[in-house]
């Protein structure tokens, strides 16, 4: 791991509509190596004003170095909020993960075809997620950016 990886504080926005997967993904990512800063909204809609800074409460919102993304939320879902952050040339260059429980084909399928750039089923026991959670820091915070350096 290259020293500026270590130090750097790494921006995570986790969009999520259930609080107890939230304060799951909370807990996970603490039993990591990556120091960051977890900004939590519960729909699309949020996530787009938290994107774009739009509004009083978002106004001062850090460009996420990484989305995770349910799919399956009230308001505006998952699947239009990756299809209107990977269409928007200011925001599309941001990795997304879409972390929900979904395993249809259809929605893997269609996550792709709208660039996501992971698509990851939610692992539903502390153990499972914490792995999950560290094989995403290693590759998103240390592989993927350590070769574009």
């Amino acid at each position: 791991m290259s020293i500026e990886n270590a130090y750097r504080t790494y921006e995570i926005l986790f969009v999520e509509d259930n609080p107890a997967d939230q304060r799951l993904i909370q807990e996970a990512l603490k039993e990591t190596w990556v120091k960051h800063n977890l900004s939590i909204v519960e729909d699309g809609e949020q996530a787009l004003q938290f994107l774009h800074q739009n509004g009083k409460k978002y106004e001062n919102s850090p460009r996420p170095d990484l989305i995770m993304l349910d799919l399956n939320m009230r308001n505006k879902d998952g699947r239009e909020t990756l299809a209107e952050i990977k269409s928007d040339h200011h925001l599309r260059s941001i990795p997304v993960i879409v972390f929900t429980g979904s395993t249809h084909e259809r929605d893997i399928f269609n996550a792709y075809h709208n660039y996501a750039n992971t698509y990851i089923i939610k692992p539903r026991r502390m153990a499972d997620c914490i792995r999950a959670m560290e094989s995403i820091v290693d590759y998103w915070f240390y592989t993927a950016t350590h070769f574009l350096r």
